[in-house]
């Protein structure tokens, strides 16, 4: 991996991990060690990738700079969590923790990739072979998932739009729930709007 200039403003990739670990404390979440660096290397690639300086100039969404995706993430990650402690408190559900997490802080990755054509003043020399709007960012998150080695089951929790992935896990529905939960508070806080009018009015989706 070739390491961004520190000089032209771009972070090395020991400066990007930093980034990550500081902006994602629930990386501590996730008990086996393995995981939770894959998780750490796939942020790393898509900073380094995306030429972004700070994971904090990620933005939420396109037209929504107010809320930066590192708050999102986390959001949509809490809000996972404290729906699968109900569901295994009160239903007897027994979701695997180390998967929620994981895929929660890597549902939105891809939108390193996917939104450097709305922030070029905040990018040091994306690369367009990784970097584009084309690709949506769910779908993005999953390869990159795939290629730091994250398990299957991360992998398929990434995509979280409908028909993206054909079978849908228990960690997969809790992932996609929270990213609606998370996205709905932002969008009516920032817009007063709720997402799906966000969608229907920008028409580009952003979970």
């Amino acid at each position: 991996m070739t390491n961004s200039d520190p000089e032209s403003g771009g972070g090395s990739e020991s400066e990007y991990e930093s980034q990550v670990r500081e902006a994602f404390p629930e990386l501590e979440a996730i008990a086996d060690d393995t995981l939770r660096e894959q998780v750490v290397e796939a942020w790393t690639l898509a900073l380094e990738r995306g030429g972004w300086q700070d994971i904090h100039d990620v933005p939420y969404a396109w037209n929504i700079h107010e809320v930066d995706n590192v708050e999102h993430v986390r959001g949509t990650t809490k809000v996972a969590l404290e729906s699968a402690e109900i569901q295994r408190e009160f239903h007897g559900a027994d979701p695997d923790e180390d998967v929620l997490v994981a895929a929660c802080l890597l549902h939105d990755v891809g939108k390193c990739y996917e939104y450097v054509d709305f922030v070029d003043d905040d990018l040091v020399d994306p690369d367009p072979t990784y970097c584009s709007e084309e690709i949506p960012h769910s779908i993005s998150g999953y390869a990159l998932a795939h290629e730091v080695g994250c398990p299957l089951a991360v992998q398929r929790a990434i995509p979280h739009f409908l028909g993206e992935v054909p079978t849908r896990t228990l960690e997969a529905e809790l992932v996609k729930s929270a990213n609606s939960a998370s996205s709905n508070a932002i969008t009516q806080a920032t817009m007063g709007i709720t997402l799906k009018e966000w969608v229907a009015e920008y028409s580009q989706t952003t979970e």
